[in-house]
């Protein structure tokens, strides 16, 4: 492989696709420090900021997904596309990647389209376990495909296939050892159980809600809660209860120390966090969001409970949570057999695996 190498990532939309992708450019910079990166992203999703801030340069594609109902934005679809794509082949042009990577995210599609038209070595992470209509088309172009679960040959070609699971924040492969840390950090009660909540980087609604009308609940059973209620949820919940221990925090920079703290975690079924949560192993009940393309969340959720390793409760069924939390909090076998079958499934080399995909293509 040369000594310097341009290397283009792209991921984007949610948390769930742009931190594998500075995950794996991390590893890669790690290992190659005269390699040079660029992110392409959608101009108005959040890696335009969240790209910067972890060091990497960025350039935005006007483009969004199609919306499930006919609206106007899916008038305006063929023309972002159009420029999408023209702006993927010029960004190509200009920086002369080595290999592309995408993530997930819409603007993954323009640019890989064009990469794989250039005939540049192409590598996408898919996160789920049911792959969107996007990777699904782009599945036979690119050159390697690395998964997180059994069974993907129903949808790409077998031969690219390689499973890796999702990368992860590498500070959290060990916590069992920042235990005292966490509960420092988070100011927590020994004595109590903790339950740890997660909507995502943006939050969600039904969890947030639940949360709300649960706090006598939680205070019955002597349970302490550390809430990431979401950046859209600021004036609802943010610094709202610091009483009857309950604290609720927009986003949970300290991962690490709050997955260490954690005896149960409730949370969203987004295909990274459920990386993270295997390998933390911790007993998860899931709430996915129904909302998703694919419904991928209910699909990863899914596949975990088919091994008894989580408890899955839909929104639609939410009503039944009280009964099922409460089993959960009091029976201490259950919380173990949850604990040691979800920890089963974790795949903790996943970011060093695809960057050795990755370079094998930068060999060819």
């Amino acid at each position: 492989m040369k000594q310097s190498v341009n290397i283009l990532l792209s991921g984007g939309g949610t948390g769930g696709h742009i931190y594998p992708a500075i995950a794996i450019a991390n590893e890669l910079k790690r290992r190659h420090p005269k390699a040079n990166f660029l992110f392409v992203g959608a101009s108005n999703k959040m890696e335009m900021n969240k790209v910067p801030e972890a060091g990497y340069a960025i350039k935005g594609l006007w483009i969004a997904g199609l919306q499930r109902r006919l609206t106007f934005k899916n008038l305006m679809f063929p023309i972002k596309l159009m420029s999408s794509l023209l702006n993927a082949r010029m960004i190509i042009k200009n920086f002369k990647p080595d290999v592309v990577i995408g993530t997930g995210g819409f603007a993954s599609g323009p640019i890989l389209q064009m990469a794989t038209r250039k005939h540049i070595p192409t590598l996408i992470q898919e996160q789920n376990s049911y792959p969107g209509i996007t990777n699904k088309i782009l599945g036979k172009q690119v050159s390697k495909i690395c998964v997180a679960y059994d069974g993907l040959e129903k949808y790409f070609p077998s031969s690219k296939i390689i499973k890796t699971g999702n990368p992860v924040r590498q500070d959290i492969l060990e916590t069992s050892s920042k235990r005292q840390e966490a509960l420092t950090f988070f100011k927590l009660d020994k004595n109590k159980t903790t339950l740890l909540v997660l909507g995502g980087s943006l939050g969600a609604q039904a969890i947030n809600k639940l949360v709300d009308a649960r706090i006598d609940l939680f205070a019955k059973n002597n349970i302490q809660v550390v809430w990431q209620t979401g950046t859209d949820y600021k004036k609802q919940y943010h610094s709202f209860y610091q009483i009857k221990g309950i604290q609720s925090h927009l986003f949970i920079k300290r991962m690490d120390l709050a997955y260490a703290a954690a005896d149960i975690i409730i949370s969203r079924a987004g295909a990274g966090t459920i990386s993270e949560l295997c390998i933390v192993g911790k007993p998860v009940i899931f709430i996915p969001s129904p909302n998703v393309s694919e419904d991928h969340q209910t699909k990863n959720a899914q596949s975990l409970v088919d091994k008894n390793a989580a408890i899955l409760i839909k929104e639609s069924a939410i009503g039944h949570f009280d009964e099922i939390f409460e089993n959960l909090v009091t029976d201490k076998n259950l919380q173990q057999e949850l604990s040691t079958n979800i920890k089963q499934l974790a795949l903790p080399n996943a970011t060093k695996q695809i960057a050795e995909t990755v370079e094998l293509l930068l060999a060819v």
